[in-house]
């Protein structure tokens, strides 16, 4: 059996247990073949549950933003990797960092370290996306708005006190540009406040943002 090309057809998406059992489904001992399939290189293990296709398998990885959105969930990609993604960050992001209604994990695997912090319901829900980053790889991520708003909200011992104190963090600590936050939708990050935690925090950015 081709399992190259039956395989195929997730080409781009994580490979999950439960679809390899149902190609395999004619295997009395279906993961013993997906051991020798790991064995073999034509699948590589991300963590229990989840593969993606390994390197004689001759198919495109999918891209580690959509294995974020598998390898714990409820979650969508924010904080740095959806401003790197924007192009608001200048800096190369090395975790992929992603927002969870779970408790708060990080995951050290073969592909990169993945990092899922903890919010609250409904405030979780709020500013999320469908994007596009390759054909058939479509990803929940946080607008640019929620995703400043998430980093504040979520990174211990960062309290807005003042406009200027906004400025500086913003400016300086992430390194965002004044032209890029006039862009953002303030009506929209208000709708947020009476739900989000920290906010007289995210009060003062908004204040902050609508006097650039």
């Amino acid at each position: 059996m081709d399992f190259s090309r039956l395989l195929s057809t997730f080409e781009g998406q994580p490979i999950t247990h439960q679809m390899l059992t149902s190609i395999l489904s004619q295997y009395k001992r279906p993961n013993d073949k997906i051991k020798a399939l790991k064995d073999k290189g034509i699948i590589k293990s991300v963590k229990r549950g989840i593969y993606i296709p390994g390197k004689n398998a001759n198919m495109r990885v999918p891209e580690s933003g959509l294995i974020a959105n598998h390898i714990y969930g409820p979650s969508y990609l924010s904080m740095e990797t959806s401003l790197s993604h924007y192009g608001l960050i200048p800096e190369r992001v090395y975790a992929v960092t992603s927002m969870t209604t779970k408790p708060s994990k990080e995951f050290r695997t073969s592909i990169g370290l993945y990092s899922y912090s903890h919010l609250p319901l409904p405030y979780f829900a709020f500013g999320i996306k469908n994007v596009i980053l390759h054909e058939k790889q479509q990803v929940l991520m946080a607008s640019p708005e929620k995703a400043l708003a998430d980093k504040i909200v979520t990174t211990s011992g960062v309290i807005l006190r003042s406009m200027n104190n906004a400025q500086n963090y913003v400016f300086e600590n992430l390194r965002m540009e004044q032209s890029d936050l006039k862009d953002f939708n303030t009506t929209e990050m208000r709708s947020w406040l009476s739900d989000a935690p920290k906010k007289e925090s995210l009060e003062i950015l908004i204040k902050m943002i609508e006097k650039l």
